[in-house]
């Protein structure tokens, strides 16, 4: 970026920002709010933490974004991806005391916003693609589940002591079987989540918003609450959030940095997707180091202003974009929107029944899981699709950091594996194709006699280079004619390190020892810049290095005057 203010996207906007988009901007953004305030303050409870943070959560990032942020209409704010993160972090250090829950959510916004920050402005933005599709499946599922488990409690009107996915759900059944079920709260629980469902289906209805505020009516007209037992909101605090600083204890830091870290991970995998399916959509493009950027900037502003992490949402930003928002003019309404209700309107909300709360978030939950593509995967590669369970099951057995953690441990034990154990061929002339191609392939092929043509299919580096020569000597000792020269077919190789060179120097050595000289075709010239460097090229020798595999053949041919070839479509491919 040659400028400062590519860094605030938000102000480019607003330069060109054309008067036609104010109204369509004004009514996108008070659609908007209706849909954030229940949402929030939802997330806020399936969080562990009171529901006016997650109004809290909403304002300052909102604004944040829409001055750092590279899209132009996505939405930030609490996320369901992300309560079972938090939760799973706040709950056990909090020891049930709210505000101590507050202080460490807050703080595990600074840690994910710092991080997103630092490796934005490193241009790290494409650290997210090495996690697969299955991986990102599986770890999404299995929060997705937890998340679930985790409002069955206010779903049914009761609550229990559990320690994780599993526990927690054996303990629900414990409580259900022994009649802790409160079926007045129950019925609205799950009248809710039907009413959000069933309305879901017409994109233009604001599901969430009529259904909480039908349960909130009736609760409040009926008195469930003093005459049920029905838990309801409560009045929220009047006013705005104001600037704190989220003081941790020595004891929790550790948490809070893997917690903070986890979040970090997950809401930037999403907002990364989301944010570039929408720039397909309106054609602009979007810069996922600003988009780590923005997202940090979001965060920042949550941790220090009584929030707690946040991301993109999949729900929200769709009803941005079907009210017509054109810029993050809209997310800036939104805010503003929803600081006019806490300044002027807090008890409006104070009848909604925590049932309503947890079908809002269980109707996300069931939103997140990904069946259909697994399904696919598992027909067209079953180990990816037993590898996406092996992370489901991580974070459904293990709890959502530690699985968090394996599917980092295996999605990089995944991009190893190609490099780590590639494809390698012997190759031979197949009749009526031209070039030379793995015997493996085409059984008739036929091989020059002396002459073994190596290709190895991936980088040369530390964790492969002794197979690299196994595979090399192997090669050598299956060869039907006695070995003269081992040419390399190093077109796949994009690199080599100093490991891999030091193994190539043993290799060399090695078939030296057998009279036989190692070369290859097809080497990159930055890549031969490096055996230059490791002084390779001296030990081989320049004539050993072919810009062809042909010419290579045409080479050995020429020296060993006594093998019988037809060489004819050699020279012509030298």
């Amino acid at each position: 970026m040659n400028h400062w203010t590519g860094w605030l996207p938000g102000l480019n906007t607003l330069r060109r920002y054309q008067g036609a988009w104010l109204p369509h901007d004004i009514f996108a953004g008070l659609v908007l709010a209706t849909m954030l305030v229940p949402v929030g303050i939802a997330y806020a409870e399936a969080s562990g933490l009171p529901g006016i943070y997650g109004l809290y959560a909403t304002i300052l990032p909102l604004l944040a974004y829409a001055l750092f942020g590279p899209s132009r209409i996505l939405v930030l704010g609490p996320d369901s991806a992300l309560a079972a993160v938090i939760l799973g972090v706040v709950a056990p250090l909090s020891g049930g005391e709210p505000m101590r829950a507050v202080t460490l959510a807050a703080m595990m916004a600074i840690v994910s916003g710092t991080i997103c920050i630092v490796a934005g402005i490193a241009r790290l933005g494409f650290l997210t693609e090495l996690l697969s599709k299955p991986i990102r499946y599986g770890y999404m599922n299995g929060i997705a589940l937890t998340v679930l488990i985790s409002q069955l409690p206010k779903l049914f009107g009761f609550s229990i002591d559990g320690d994780g996915p599993l526990r927690s759900l054996w303990a629900i059944v414990g409580a259900i079987l022994d009649g802790k079920t409160n079926w007045v709260t129950l019925a609205i629980g799950l009248a809710t989540l039907a009413a959000i469902l069933l309305l879901a289906r017409n994109k233009r209805l604001p599901s969430i918003l009529i259904a909480v505020v039908a349960a909130t009516v009736v609760t409040g007209v009926l008195g469930l609450g003093e005459r049920y037992g029905v838990k309801i909101l409560g009045q929220l605090p009047q006013g705005l959030p104001g600037f704190a600083i989220p003081w941790t204890g020595y004891g929790d830091i550790v948490q809070v940095l893997i917690g903070g870290c986890a979040v970090a991970l997950v809401s930037f995998a999403d907002t990364s997707v989301l944010s570039r399916s929408y720039a397909a959509r309106l054609g602009d493009r979007v810069d996922p180091n600003q988009e780590m950027v923005g997202l940090g900037a979001a965060n920042l502003a949550a941790g220090f202003f009584q929030g707690f992490p946040i991301s993109s949402s999949s729900s929200r930003t769709p009803v941005a974009e079907a009210a017509g928002a054109r810029t993050q003019l809209t997310s800036v309404i939104g805010a503003l929107a929803i600081a006019f209700l806490l300044l002027m309107a807090p008890n409006l909300l104070q009848h909604l029944p925590n049932a309503a709360l947890a079908a809002v978030v269980i109707a996300a939950a069931l939103g997140l899981f990904e069946i259909s593509d697994l399904m696919r995967i598992y027909r067209i590669q079953q180990w990816e699709f037993w590898l996406s369970m092996v992370c489901f099951v991580g974070v459904a057995v293990l709890g959502v950091i530690p699985g968090i953690g394996l599917a980092i441990v295996l999605a990089i034990v995944e991009f190893l594996w190609d490099g780590w154990r590639p494809h390698s061929a012997v190759l031979g002339r197949a009749s009526g194709v031209k070039g030379y191609h793995d015997i493996t392939r085409y059984p008739g092929a036929r091989q020059v006699p002396g002459l073994v043509l190596f290709r190895w299919d991936a980088p040369l580096f530390f964790a492969n280079a002794e197979f690299f020569k196994e595979r090399a000597l192997d090669a050598v000792a299956k060869s039907p004619t006695p070995v003269r020269w081992l040419v390399v077919a190093a077109e796949p190789v994009t690199s080599v390190d100093v490991t891999a060179g030091d193994i190539l120097a043993e290799l060399d050595e090695a078939l030296h020892a057998q009279k036989i000289e190692l070369c290859f075709a097809e080497l990159k010239d930055p890549v031969k810049d490096k055996l230059r460097k490791f002084g390779l090229l001296a030990q081989l020798g320049e004539t050993n290095f072919f810009p062809t595999i042909g010419g290579a053949v045409s080479r050995y041919l020429e020296i060993n005057g006594d093998v019988t070839w037809d060489d004819r479509e050699d020279r012509a491919e030298a």
